[in-house]
């Protein structure tokens, strides 16, 4: 079989992908009657974050005529974990999978690649490196030309009541920090994994002094963990990855302590990996939903291969299985103690790779949301054996993963605020940040948000209708003619226009 032609440089692929939407009338011409609150626009949706789910949002809601704002607190380029707290070599999914693509050939990772390096690079490639993801989301904002807004933190957001909620931000773009506010039909929190809360750490890690501990999911330098004994807490991906950036920054010893008797080794998610799920998840019964995501949460997903291997490479890395931490203190001579079932073990500094939590308290800027947000572990018990704290404390969200009331009424437009980020796995599964569904649960909460809006301005829509006036006939394309004499006689011959049944 002949090889396809492919693009030739991002210039070709870029010619390639306007052509593609041209070809479809994507972008949809705007079509919301604008509004103004206090003399100023009203966002149709703004959305918290300019990651992955952020872009791919924002372009889904741009196709059918939105324009939907990102805001993001990091600087232009930035966005997400990728250049920054993430520490893997490569991407653990399939180089093949398709992404934010939204069922774009010429929007696809391998697209981008292959224009700029040839297809038999691509077929040599093994796993996406980081960085390189980094780059091809940056290049997927600027190609879509989608707004994003850096350098913006939120502080508060309010829903009115009033059919609007009101953002306030810090732009700290400039040489000084100043307040911005704006006023959104309808807001989506894309903030990621942490994006309801932050990091965990067991609470003895509080007993030792903060510098000398940090977490996978913060920024922190390696080259500062040279010659320093490191005890790494956790054995997941984000575990493995800091102790590789640890040994390649010339930590004199790593320790892992790992808390289970052994390591997992099939990632049981991979085992639903397909269309059913996608589309089905989202109408299963509360009691489905339930058992799949605690499964999940029992059974751990294994860390990926090479990156166990980055790390069990070096002769100093030391894998101790079934050793939870049961105490911890300084010594008087600085060095940091914990106490395992199999002894005692001597670090320099701790880095934490135990996840995160959803935990309200430490967002601030939605304090006037968390009083008032149902979660699971207020309305449903499950069955005797499948108890998981973790999935208590998940927002129980509705179909377009729209927060919703513990009381109905008491927060007068809660609903209004969506939940597009790893809260909302229970409720609406893994479409709000998973690379694999990442398009199609875009798509479903974009065309959900457009219904919405259409609903919301119907009797607009329908005066818009009345007024138009755009003729496509003019009168003049036809004359009257005089209609004829009654004709008596017969046809010619018999006429048959169709058989008999």
């Amino acid at each position: 079989m002949t090889a396809l032609a492919h693009p030739t440089g991002l210039a070709g692929l870029e010619a390639r992908l306007q052509q593609d939407l041209q070809w479809l009338g994507l972008p949809a011409k705007p079509w919301v009657p604008p509004r103004l609150h206090e003399g100023r626009p009203v966002l149709d949706i703004a959305i918290i974050g300019g990651g992955m789910a952020g872009l791919t949002l924002s372009a889904a809601l741009k196709h059918q005529g939105i324009q939907a704002p990102m805001f993001d607190l990091a600087p232009t380029g930035f966005e997400g974990p990728w250049a920054t707290t993430a520490r893997m070599e490569t991407l653990r999914s399939p180089k093949e999978l398709t992404g934010p693509a939204l069922g774009l050939p010429a929007l696809t990772f391998r697209a981008w690649y292959e224009a700029q390096f040839g297809l038999a690079a691509w077929e040599d490639l093994d796993k996406i490196e980081r960085l390189q993801w980094a780059d091809y989301l940056r290049w997927y904002r600027q190609v879509l030309a989608l707004d994003l807004r850096n350098r913006h933190r939120l502080v508060d957001l309010q829903p009115q009541g009033d059919g609007l909620v009101r953002l306030d931000f810090v732009n700290e773009s400039g040489p000084a920090p100043r307040p911005v506010r704006h006023w959104a039909r309808r807001v989506v929190l894309a903030t990621g994994r942490d994006g309801l809360g932050g990091a965990w750490v067991p609470d003895w890690a509080h007993a030792l002094p903060r510098e000398r501990w940090v977490h996978s999911g913060e920024a922190w330098d390696g080259q500062q963990l040279r010659g320093l004994r490191v005890a790494v807490i956790g054995g997941g991906s984000s575990a493995m990855d800091v102790a590789a950036t640890a040994l390649e920054a010339g930590a004199s010893r790593v320790d892992l302590l790992i808390r289970r008797p052994d390591l997992p080794r099939i990632n049981k998610g991979k085992g639903i990996g397909n269309p059913g799920v996608v589309n089905g998840y989202p109408s299963l019964s509360d009691d489905w939903k339930w058992r799949f995501r605690h499964y999940i949460n029992e059974q751990q997903v294994p860390p990926p291969h090479g990156s166990t291997l980055r790390v069990s490479r070096h002769a100093n890395a030391h894998f101790h299985l079934g050793a939870p931490v049961l105490e911890a203190r300084q010594r008087p001579d600085g060095a940091l103690q914990l106490q395992t079932p199999k002894g005692a073990l001597a670090a320099d500094v701790l880095i934490f790779s135990t996840g995160f939590r959803i935990d309200w308290a430490r967002r601030p800027e939605f304090a006037r949301l968390a009083p008032h947000v149902r979660n699971w572990g207020d309305r449903y018990t499950p069955p005797a054996g499948l108890e998981d704290a973790e999935l208590d404390g998940c927002p129980d969200l509705g179909p377009l993963f729209e927060f919703q009331p513990r009381q109905a009424g008491s927060l007068p437009g809660l609903d209004r605020v969506h939940c597009f980020n790893y809260g909302a796995a229970l409720s609406q599964g893994a479409g709000a940040g998973d690379i694999p569904q990442i398009s199609d649960g875009a798509q479903r909460l974009a065309r959900g948000l457009v219904a919405q809006l259409m609903n919301e301005d119907a009797a607009l829509h329908f005066a818009a209708m009345e007024r138009y006036d755009d003729p496509e006939l003019l009168g003049d394309e036809w004359k009257p003619a005089e209609f004829p004499a009654y004709d008596e006689s017969p046809s010619p011959r018999p006429v048959t226009l169709r058989e008999a049944a």
